[in-house]
């Protein structure tokens, strides 16, 4: 079988899954908007393309790995796009957090021209993007599932069928995130608390790691916010574009979300406060200032 992938989109998760895949045998081609981005890949030994066109051209399979809707329309269907150049009955994983109707409309476009759609957000970070211990949500087809089994399990140890729907992992993804965004808040709200209290934010964080309040994305993100180091792993600007698509879907179906609306406010908040470049974790340095 062909090994040929095309990842578009090497930021962050995008690399640390070019690079996995690479490293598990898959010859892997890559495209990014950012000419910095595409010379940290080179320094890496990936193959770097001029377009996704160029990186598609004859693969299997294609990662799209970008920020947005708008980005993934671009990438898929814009002048250059992966529908132009891949071959017929390859498939596109849809790996962005974007809305589920956005999710539906690249799906119908995609089978339109003959390519297998696989509605695959991911979760976890960097880290475990990069070993294949991420979580990889993941709706579409049952053929395209056990055709591209093989890419599907080199990239994630946590992958989860959500069935054939395409929309499905979009909306999970959302579900996730809306909580993440929860913690995250909730975290940094206490933290500033303790602090604000005489407590050392350290010892804190020690305790609710392992108590009732502990949480991943806490334990994550706290102790790089308490060492001072907001460097931007996972962008502020990311979770707030998240949580709102999070309220939207929640809107749609006539549901109102109350907590995640104050988590949505707060990092719609950093951003607005010069933190939308930041890691994530600036929300402590926000709530420590109010």
């Amino acid at each position: 079988m062909n090994d040929g992938i095309a990842v578009v989109g090497i930021g962050n998760m995008g690399l640390g899954m070019a690079l996995r895949l690479r490293d598990r045998g898959f010859a892997v081609r890559a495209r990014d908007i950012d000419p910095a981005r595409e010379a940290l890949a080179r320094s890496e030994g990936l193959a770097v393309c001029a377009s996704p066109a160029e990186a598609a051209t004859g693969a299997r399979c294609a990662i799209v790995a970008v920020v947005d809707a708008a980005q993934t329309e671009a990438v898929l269907f814009g002048d250059g796009g992966l529908a132009s150049a891949l071959p017929r009955g390859a498939a596109v994983l849809l790996c962005p957090t974007i809305a589920p109707h956005d999710t539906e409309r690249f799906a119908a476009g995609l089978a339109a021209a003959g390519l297998a759609p696989i509605d695959a957000p991911m979760s976890g970070g960097p880290v475990r993007a990069r070993d294949g211990t991420m979580s990889l949500m993941v709706a579409c087809a049952g053929a395209a599932y056990e055709r591209h089994r093989d890419v599907i399990e080199a990239l994630s140890s946590a992958v989860f069928r959500l069935g054939e729907r395409p929309g499905d992992g979009a909306r999970m993804k959302l579900v996730n995130n809306l909580l993440a965004g929860i913690n995250l808040a909730g975290a940094a709200e206490v933290l500033a608390l303790a602090e604000r209290a005489g407590l050392d934010g350290g010892l804190a964080l020690d305790v609710i790691e392992r108590s009732s309040g502990q949480s991943w994305i806490a334990s994550d993100r706290m102790r790089r916010a308490l060492a001072g180091d907001l460097a931007p792993r996972a962008h502020t600007t990311l979770l707030n574009k998240d949580t709102h698509l999070a309220l939207d879907m929640a809107r749609r179906l006539g549901m109102g979300v109350p907590v995640g609306e104050n988590a949505a406010a707060l990092f719609a908040r950093a951003c607005e406060s010069g933190f939308a470049a930041l890691d994530d974790a600036s929300l402590l340095e926000l709530l420590r200032r109010r």
